[in-house]
């Protein structure tokens, strides 16, 4: 227990350095168990600053990026949040205990299954998680006070602009996903249109559009 809570603190510790400073997207992060979002393979680097493979071709992102994100969204715990890409629902389980209510969607079913059964053990109660097209959203529950984007888009996605709250945030990354490095954006929605943040250079795998084959 105590070389795992050293490694944790390590890692907060490179989290602030790298000017996470939040102290509840700190907290939060802390307070998640990154070994339970990992392929076994890799449990020894649960508690590296990297990002690590999962199933479907997807990755579990750095914490770093995790730590970027959650801080520039500006959750608070009575907004409704809307994550697009799931994955292995590490970001999911740290939003979730800084927002009021969470949705999140994830095109590979399998991912999918496997988040929600980590979010039943850790009793996070308060994510509603679907299958389906990203891009698209979720329209049945909107608007949402922010939207946080974990796969890279081409282009600033309408439809989720649309589902956005006027004064609402949304956080993603942009640019070719083929690319060495895409940017990462902070975009406010204002009454006369967008404001946009940039945050760095960050890597994340594309926003596809559609349904895989099953």
């Amino acid at each position: 227990m105590a070389a795992a809570e050293a490694r944790i603190i390590r890692l907060l510790m490179e989290l602030r350095r790298n000017g996470v400073t939040d102290t509840p997207t700190l907290a939060a992060i802390e307070r998640t168990p990154r070994e339970l979002f990992v392929a076994p393979p890799f449990l020894d680097q649960a508690y590296e600053n990297t990002a690590l493979p999962i199933a479907c071709g997807q990755t579990v992102s750095q914490p770093l990026v995790v730590g970027v994100m959650t801080q520039a969204l500006e959750v608070t715990d009575r907004m409704k949040v809307l994550e697009i890409g799931t994955g292995s629902g590490y970001q999911a389980a740290v939003l979730a205990q800084l927002c009021r209510r969470l949705y999140t969607v994830e095109r590979h079913k399998p991912l999918l299954k496997q988040a929600e059964e980590r979010f039943k053990h850790l009793r996070i109660h308060n994510i509603t998680a679907k299958v389906g097209d990203g891009s698209r959203g979720w329209p049945e529950q909107a608007p949402f006070e922010r939207i946080m984007v974990t796969a890279a888009a081409h282009d600033i996605p309408p439809k989720l602009v649309d589902q956005l709250k006027v004064g609402g945030i949304m956080v993603l990354p942009l640019g070719d996903a083929h690319a060495l490095e895409q940017d990462l954006l902070k975009i406010t929605k204002t009454e006369n249109g967008l404001h946009i943040d940039h945050l760095g250079p960050v890597r994340f795998v594309p926003l596809v559009e559609g349904m895989p084959e099953d």
